[in-house]
């Protein structure tokens, strides 16, 4: 299984963030798994890396050319995939991923994470969809999710879209015991169409 892993580029995080990425990235090697990711040398990235590089595990890196450009690509993945734009690196991880995990991370991450919970919730896909909730990291986008369902703007039946664990392990038994489930469409109410 490939496994798309979003996470911060930041080196000045505080340990917890760091030990959690190296836990995620031995597990996703041990497990026999592909670990997919933004593929710089920087924040929780490079440790992720690391970490599944030193359990033998097989990595693809997806990083675009202005931040390659920035010497910022680094050297652990088997492939290292550069891409013109970040669109396309997005939509080049999407396509090799069979589940996605989200890491804390700063406005990149959520931006990543959030995108593929919308793409599924229109159908464009049906895979695994995780948050490693390190240190209460995501509480208060969890906050924002519980107002979009209280006042209707999502469905309560979407909270089924992805699933919140405390730590890597509980994110990688979630993915590989992972079914699809079955699609509803996103709108509560659509006009009919004239005749």
């Amino acid at each position: 299984m490939n496994v798309c892993v979003f996470c911060s580029s930041s080196n000045a995080v505080d340990k917890i963030y760091f030990d959690q990425s190296e836990e995620l990235g031995a597990l996703i090697a041990r497990s026999g798994h592909t670990l997919v990711y933004g593929g710089a040398n920087v924040g929780l990235m490079e440790h992720i890396a690391q970490a599944s590089k030193k359990n033998m595990g097989k990595i693809t890196g997806i990083i675009p050319e202005k931040i390659h450009g920035k010497l910022l690509g680094s050297t652990h993945p088997d492939e290292l995939i550069i891409t013109p734009t970040m669109d396309a690196r997005k939509n080049k991880m999407r396509e090799l991923s069979d589940a996605f995990i989200a890491l804390p991370g700063g406005f990149g991450t959520l931006e990543e994470i959030l995108e593929v919970i919308t793409l599924k919730q229109l159908d464009y896909h049906r895979k695994a969809i995780v948050f490693i909730n390190t240190n209460k990291f995501f509480d208060m986008l969890f906050l924002q999710f519980e107002k979009s369902f209280e006042e209707k703007f999502a469905k309560e039946n979407y909270r089924t879209l992805y699933k919140i664990v405390n730590n890597a392990t509980e994110a990688i038994e979630y993915i590989q015991n992972y079914e699809e489930s079955t699609h509803q469409d996103k709108w509560f109410i659509v006009p009919e169409k004239e005749e």
